[in-house]
């Protein structure tokens, strides 16, 4: 079995230690000094298909990340302090250039819209993205886009521009995060966007995945791609997300949240009352003092592509994540923000920024995907979504902060249920 670097094999992993290791560290995650902060090691946890898990039926990339789209780089800054800070930033840059003059295409399609997806207004109307894409915590949205708008402004030839849309998306790390106290500085979201690089993502509890939690279970960072083979043009699709919603998991379509005995609604279906609440629940005062397990939340998710595509077939795909995300057992309840945000790399579909009035006026020629081209890569964002919603929840570590622990999803317990409902393997 191919592992990544301090990877396990699945017969090892009952004797995976699922703990929170702080180190001091100077370069860890960041170029920025770790000043009393402390970041968390990496486990030894594999990804879903490493254990065994095929989601499926489309290739992976070579790596099986958003990266895999040829341009795309993803950063990460995660800042760990004390015993409250719990948060991050992570940057996805759809090419290394000067994204004002040359945007891609892009598009939002919101599921739930309890959330802040700062910049999408914009990026709806015109269907183009001129920055970085960043995702951090909820309160942090506009120190962010205020550090992001930093960097835009300082690249060379924006010198006489005065106007750019940040794009900033965010879940509430606020269980195990100090979110009130807005840690994050500039220098940790330039540090995600300059060190932001292609090849393998640190996925789990890292970046703007430090402090989120998924189905009562440490959530975070994950990522997942699929390659469409030469007879469906040989694009890639590429997802990233940031999770932090609840519901009942399912993995590969075995109910395993179930079957952990950990999911949204346990308490109340029991008619349970009083006793303490486990790591991911709230008291619920107005149900006569139920434990709740919380569906709220949010997640946001990213999707990249080197297919010919422009905006209007953009927000079609986004609209596929959330078939993706449905398929992990989410709740899509009241206080959960959706959000897909999604946009293509290739050449044929750049947007140039022009100044002079007379060339203002030229009609673009530009090469798309026609309609009836588009199903597979549909299929290939829904499943690439389910994917990388797994690797968020198999690579995070069990954290604490706030007085909080959150425990990382069981691996032992969850591959035995895995192979109980021959949800291991291509089924």
């Amino acid at each position: 079995m191919k592992l990544e670097p301090g990877g396990l094999p699945k017969s090892s992993l009952r004797t995976v230690p699922v703990v929170l290791v702080l180190l001091l560290s100077t370069t860890l995650f960041s170029a920025r000094p770790f000043a009393n902060q402390s970041a968390p090691q990496v486990a030894n946890r594999p990804r879903a298909r490493e254990a065994g898990l095929r989601i499926g039926v489309l290739p992976v990339g070579p790596i099986n990340s958003i990266t895999d789209v040829d341009g795309v780089a993803v950063g990460h800054s995660t800042i760990i302090r004390g015993d409250n800070i719990r948060t991050g930033v992570t940057a996805v840059l759809p090419h290394r250039g000067n994204l004002f003059r040359e945007k891609v295409p892009g598009a939002v399609f919101v599921g739930n819209g309890f959330g802040k997806l700062m910049g999408s207004t914009q990026v709806t109307e015109l269907g183009e993205i001129e920055t970085p894409i960043l995702l951090t915590s909820t309160l942090s949205v506009p120190r962010v886009a205020d550090a992001l708008l930093d960097y835009m402004l300082s690249l060379p030839g924006n010198e006489d521009v005065q106007s750019v849309n940040p794009v900033v998306g965010e879940t509430n790390d606020g269980y195990l995060n100090d979110i009130r106290s807005r840690p994050i500085t500039r220098d940790d979201v330039l540090n995600s966007i300059k060190n932001a690089k292609g090849g393998p993502v640190d996925e789990g509890s890292v970046g703007a995945g430090t402090g989120t939690v998924a189905f009562g279970f440490k959530g975070g960072i994950g990522t997942s791609s699929r390659k469409l083979p030469a007879g469906l043009g040989a694009h890639t699709v590429g997802v990233l997300v940031q999770t932090n919603f609840g519901g009942v998991l399912a993995i590969n379509g075995a109910p395993v949240g179930r079957e952990l005995d950990r999911y949204y609604l346990r308490e109340e279906l029991r008619g349970k009352i009083g006793g303490p609440c486990r790591p991911g629940q709230n008291r619920n005062l107005t149900e006569r003092g139920l434990c709740q397990d919380q569906a709220d939340g949010s997640i946001i998710i990213v999707i990249a592509t080197d297919a010919p595509v422009d905006a209007r077939q953009l927000k079609r795909m986004a609209a596929r994540a959330m078939m993706g995300l449905a398929r992990t057992g989410a709740a899509g309840s009241n206080g959960s923000g959706d959000y897909a945000i999604a946009f293509s790399t290739s050449p044929d579909v750049r947007i140039q920024t022009i100044t002079a009035a007379a060339s203002r006026n030229a009609a673009r020629n530009i090469k798309v995907l026609p309609n009836d081209a588009m199903s597979p890569l549909f299929l290939a964002v829904i499943e690439a979504t389910e994917e990388a919603i797994y690797n968020s929840l198999f690579r995070a570590t069990t954290v604490t902060g706030r007085g909080h622990t959150v425990e990382a999803l069981p691996l032992d317990r969850t591959i035995e249920i895995l192979r109980k409902h021959n949800a291991l393997g291509n089924r």
